[in-house]
């Protein structure tokens, strides 16, 4: 805060006061208490007065800590004469917080000086029970103490108890912390003196008390664990002063016991009001700054009767009724509401039971198989013709092994992106997202929906299937969620497992060698004529050439070799029907028809008759696989088994010889362990292999560096290194023992 508005630069202020236009401040310092007045219009010391401090710790009894500890309170007294009256229907406080006394009071308490002058008197309730006062006009004043309620003063008030108009309050209340209650009013002499003098009653109500505020009759305050209300007596004017100053027996027997009011926690109370009903309305301050608005019944004088008139009594049991409807709408609104939060947390305690389970799979060191993942998915590609189209298609299962339902709020997110950009499609790779709600999927269930994932004609295999389960917060809230702006794109997303379809899922065979020739020389049934024929039309890569057709075009070829022993290993675990007489066979048969990384494809008919088979991959392309038994080396032969892949597109030789090789590197990962072969490595001229492979290696490093700098080597040359490259390198594969 700036110092612009700095008013006093006085440190250790407690408490402070507004009176007119004088500012009062009270501090302790060192041993005293210290009361300071300044002018309110630029802040100049008028005054000050000291009290000394009776005892710098006084001890608190009931819950052993210093009464120095409470600020002091501080408040102004005027006489009745000065200020004009109020209002019937309000208190004997006039308005502003001032405390309006009956002169004859006022006299008595400060002295004919003060009421001369018509000063107003300011109040010190000190921490240590002293209650001071001090009037500001009358020249030669000075600080002195009124009365001593040895407790720290919690409250000053004037009572309209014995008031004898409107404003003249004949009554000063002061309360301490620990429920002592003191009452200061003016009383008659009657016939044994004469005159007026001042009657202070002495009583205890039950403590400790934190804050209070009084009315014509009553003396309202609070403990803190509750509000309480107490009447405040009327003493006999006449005969009795004199006997109750300094008389405690008869003091204790004038203070009623409190009434509770049922409200706790209440820190502050202002002055009471009454509204034109002749209600009590009180504004109070909770310990959590709540401000409360509490409204007392008017009180009837038949309230003691122990009879009441019958209207009354039937309206009472109407209004009671009518209550007790109320309560009861309630209380079935709240049930309702606490059923519905149940369900929600108990749906709630069940996605993250699915969420912790999904999780721990997959933080495992290594990586569960798909076969063991408690929710999975696993899918079948096929084609399909709809309208003279043809288009590979992929039908997705979800599988719930685990012991939870999959309630509602879950969908079945599948996105599908290639892995390779086609040609054409400027080097981005474009992905395609399917969403699956679905309900009540209980342990041991499956889901199965169908995407398509290519028309005929697209190349742009392998492509990876990335499945996960999403859950809304929005669907488990329901209309709650509106209310809540932050929650209606709120989800929960859960990755299952990621499942790749190659080219082996993509052919579409069409027979064994028998059959090629035939199918061969004519166009695709399912590629249109146009298309066929300009295909026809198209020169090769590389300057190879013009081809009438598809055969006359040059056929490309990339082979694999694998051990035959290898194979009959590895394949009998997989528990395939092994061919002892043709592995070729056998692993023609289980490239076409196992399910590798969870997806199979859903060809129907029967098994593979021949180790020739020819088929159509998806960018109609006709392609050969051959697989044949070999013996490599040359002093020691190693019976081996040659797959081998053949087309007029590069594209299809690619795809397919990644496919295979994807699949049969699977197959090694269940091969069982063993010692080394004893075949020399020299006689099967592994060496040469190595030695060819790592020099095809540097060639294209060579021409990737030559093209990215353009250094002498235009597009087409580098495109032609690269190929020749490859085929060398397919044409003399590795062998795989």
């Amino acid at each position: 805060m700036s110092t612009e508005f700095l008013a006093v630069a006085e440190g250790g202020v407690l408490s402070l006061l507004l009176v007119g236009s004088v500012l009062l401040t009270l501090s302790q310092r060192d041993a005293s208490w210290v009361l300071t007045s300044y002018r309110s219009s630029n802040y100049e010391m008028l005054s000050s007065f000291s009290l000394p401090l009776v005892s710098g710790d006084v001890h608190n009894e009931a819950e052993g800590k210093t009464a120095t500890r409470r600020r002091p309170l501080l408040t102004c007294v005027h006489s009745s004469v000065a200020t004009p009256p109020s209002s019937p229907s309000t208190s004997s406080t006039a308005s502003g917080g001032r405390l309006c006394l009956e002169p004859v009071l006022f006299k008595l308490l400060f002295g004919i000086d003060a009421a001369l002058a018509k000063s107003p008197v300011v109040l010190c309730g000190l921490p240590d029970g002293r209650l001071c006062f001090l009037p500001l006009r009358p020249p030669g004043s000075r600080l002195r103490v009124l009365h001593s309620l040895e407790q720290p003063v919690v409250f000053v008030g004037a009572s309209g108890v014995m008031e004898t108009g409107p404003g003249h309050a004949r009554c000063l209340v002061a309360v301490g912390e620990q429920g002592r209650v003191v009452l200061i009013k003016s009383d008659e002499g009657g016939s044994a003196g004469g005159g007026n003098r001042t009657v202070f009653i002495e009583g205890c109500v039950p403590g400790p008390v934190m804050c209070g505020c009084v009315d014509k009759k009553r003396l309202y305050y609070s403990t803190g664990s509750d509000l309480l209300v107490l009447d405040l007596p009327e003493v006999s004017s006449e005969g009795e002063g004199q006997q109750m100053i300094g008389t405690s027996s008869m003091t204790d027997a004038a203070l009623q016991s409190p009434t509770s009011l049922n409200v706790c926690r209440v820190v502050a109370l202002a002055e009471p009001t009454c509204n034109t009903a002749g209600e009590v309305q009180l504004l109070g301050l909770s310990v959590r700054g709540q401000l409360q608005r509490m409204t007392l019944p008017v009180e009837r004088e038949d309230a003691r009767l122990p009879t009441v008139p019958s209207t009354k009594g039937g309206r009472s049991v109407r209004d009671l009724l009518s209550a007790i409807g109320d309560v009861c709408e309630r209380a079935s609104l709240l049930k309702t509401a606490i059923k519905s939060k149940n369900q929600i947390l108990r749906h709630l305690n069940q996605v993250l039971n699915i969420s912790f389970l999904l999780i721990a799979s997959t933080d495992t060191e290594e990586p569960l198989p798909i076969q063991e993942k408690p929710i999975r998915c696993h899918a079948v590609a096929g084609w399909s013709r709809l309208l003279q189209t043809d288009s590979l298609n992929l039908t997705c299962v979800l599988d719930n092994s685990s012991p939870y339902v999959l309630e509602g709020g879950w969908t079945l997110s599948i996105a599908v992106f290639p892995l390779s950009c086609p040609p054409g499609a400027g080097g981005e790779s474009s992905s395609t997202n399917f969403s699956f709600p679905f309900h009540n999927l209980h342990p041991g269930e499956t889901l199965e929906v169908s995407l398509p994932l290519a028309a005929a004609g697209e190349a742009s295999f392998p492509m990876t299937v990335s499945c996960s389960l999403i859950f809304s917060l929005t669907g488990l809230l329901g209309e709650e969620a509106a209310n809540l702006p932050g929650l209606q794109d709120s989800c929960v997303s859960l990755p299952l497992n990621t499942l790749t379809v190659d080219w082996l899922h993509a052919l579409q065979v069409t027979g064994p060698i028998a059959t090629h020739r035939k199918a061969a020389s004519r166009p695709s049934d399912t590629t249109h004529p146009i298309q066929a024929f300009l295909r026809s039309r198209r020169i090769g890569r590389g300057g190879r050439g013009e081809g009438g057709g598809e055969t006359e075009r040059e056929q490309h070829a990339a082979s694999v070799r694998v051990s035959s022993e290898l194979l009959r290993d590895t394949l009998v675990l997989k528990g395939s029907d092994l061919d002892a007489q043709n592995v070729g066979l056998s692993l023609l048969d289980w490239l076409l028809s196992e399910a590798p990384g969870g997806v199979a494809a859903g060809r129907h008919g029967d098994k593979i008759s021949g180790s020739v088979v020819h088929a159509q991959g998806p960018n109609g392309h006709t392609v050969k696989l051959t697989a044949k038994e070999v013996d490599v080396g040359q002093e020691e032969s190693l019976a081996a088994v040659e797959v081998q892949v053949e087309s007029a597109s590069i594209a299809a030789v690619c795809g397919l010889h990644h496919a295979v090789l994807s699949r049969i590197q699977a197959l090694l990962q269940t091969a069982p362990e063993r010692a080394a072969s004893t075949k020399s490595i020299q006689s099967l001229g592994l060496r040469q292999a190595l030695q060819r492979a790592e020099r095809l290696l540097q060639q294209i490093r060579q021409s990737r560096i030559s093209g990215a700098f353009g250094v002498g080597v235009s597009t087409g040359q580098m495109s032609q290194s690269l190929l020749s490259a490859y085929q060398e390198l397919r044409e003399n594969p590795l062998l795989i023992i």
